[in-house]
């Protein structure tokens, strides 16, 4: 029983964590591309029209968009807020879908000053959306060198018009708006082939590191590439790492539960001492006498374990498919099912057995038949 049931914790709380590991990085997913490609010598580069090409025809790539992003300085009315303005291009919903997350008004026009903000920023300003009386106003500085002489030259502005809201989660809704490329190219004194960062939305089996390398080879090797984990490397470690912790304490738990195993097996040994001298005086030899136990020890785990793992499953397709635990009233505790947990609980549970069943085992001796 005790292995049944710590067998069953740990597989549902792997569950748990994998499920909230989905429910996480879904909100990155939202506005992260399967591929970024940013330059390694600046802020920003040149692209050619025949890089252009080149882009268009490389295998496993099903779309791209073009970007560029700044930090600036944002006004409304008397409010002041320093974040990024994130310039893109027509086809940015096509790799994005953004437009799915819009929580008020519409996508921006390309070719216009519209823009879209999140909904961080649009608490913080207490702004609305289509306000033609009050714009939001944007400055840049001034790309150059030397000293400032006059503080109101040293900044391009622009106003603009939010036409829409978008809200993602607590950190994305506070650190983008979108407006559209030639606007932010005009802000930032860009030149039209000028940009930051090319947006890759690669398809369904495309093989990612083949698509790296041509990448690489079409861009002299001065890019820096990052995939969709690496842009958020702190949260994927923070994610694996509580999984990693969650798994030992629950290791643990069933260490201690093994401990009972450890003991029943060492008591039905003493009980078993008259039985054992016999078979030992009949001239079968220790080792063999310690493998009744080691196999017996060992197939209570295998199928303890076997047991524990069917309730478990069970219990997390039940989850998946009535939500029958909730956080809030309209959210249910997110979980996953995979084949990994059960073959890592499994392994967990049939190593920690076989060392459990050695260590008790060993106690058969020539000693304790003496």
């Amino acid at each position: 029983m005790g292995i049944i049931v710590g067998t069953m914790a740990l597989f549902v709380v792997l569950s748990v964590f994998s499920g909230l590991k989905v429910f996480s990085l879904s909100f990155t997913n939202e506005i992260d591309p399967d591929l970024k490609m940013t330059s390694t010598l600046g802020k920003s580069f040149f692209i050619s029209a025949q890089q252009e090409q080149d882009l268009k025809k490389i295998n496993g790539v099903a779309s791209y968009t073009k970007i560029i992003e700044e930090r600036v300085l944002f006004i409304f009315k008397d409010k002041q807020h320093v974040t990024y303005l994130k310039g893109v291009d027509s086809l940015y919903p096509v790799v994005n879908d953004i437009k799915r997350k819009l929580f008020n008004g519409q996508w921006l026009k390309p070719d216009s000053y519209q823009v879209v903000i999140g909904y961080g920023i649009a608490q913080d300003f207490s702004m609305g959306i289509l306000d033609f009386e009050n714009p939001l106003q944007i400055f840049a500085p001034k790309p150059g060198k030397g000293a400032i002489e006059n503080p109101e030259e040293a900044f391009n502005k622009t106003d603009v018009l939010p036409v829409g809201i978008y809200s993602i989660s607590e950190d994305l809704d506070s650190k983008y708006v979108f407006a559209d490329l030639g606007l932010t190219q005009e802000l930032l004194m860009y030149k039209p082939n000028q940009i930051s960062g090319i947006e890759f939305h690669l398809k369904e089996n495309a093989d990612e590191n083949a698509v790296k390398a041509q990448l690489e080879k079409i861009f002299n090797n001065k890019i820096t590439l990052k995939n969709r984990a690496q842009l958020n490397e702190s949260l994927y470690k923070m994610l694996n790492t509580e999984n990693i912790a969650v798994y030992l304490i629950f290791t643990l738990v069933i260490i201690v539960a093994l401990f009972n195993l450890i003991g029943a097996l060492i008591m039905m040994i003493l009980d078993k001492k008259g039985n054992l001298k016999t078979l030992f005086n009949l001239g079968t030899e220790i080792n063999n006498l310690r493998k009744i136990f080691l196999l017996q020890g060992t197939l209570l785990s295998i199928f303890g374990g076997i047991i524990g793992l069917a309730l478990g499953i069970i219990l997390v397709i039940l989850q998946q498919q009535y939500e029958l635990i909730m956080i809030t009233p309209t959210l249910a505790y997110p979980v996953v099912f995979t084949l990994e947990n059960v073959l890592i609980v499994m392994a967990t549970i049939v190593s920690l057995g076989f060392i459990a069943s050695l260590i008790a085992s060993s106690r058969v001796s020539k000693k304790l038949l003496d």
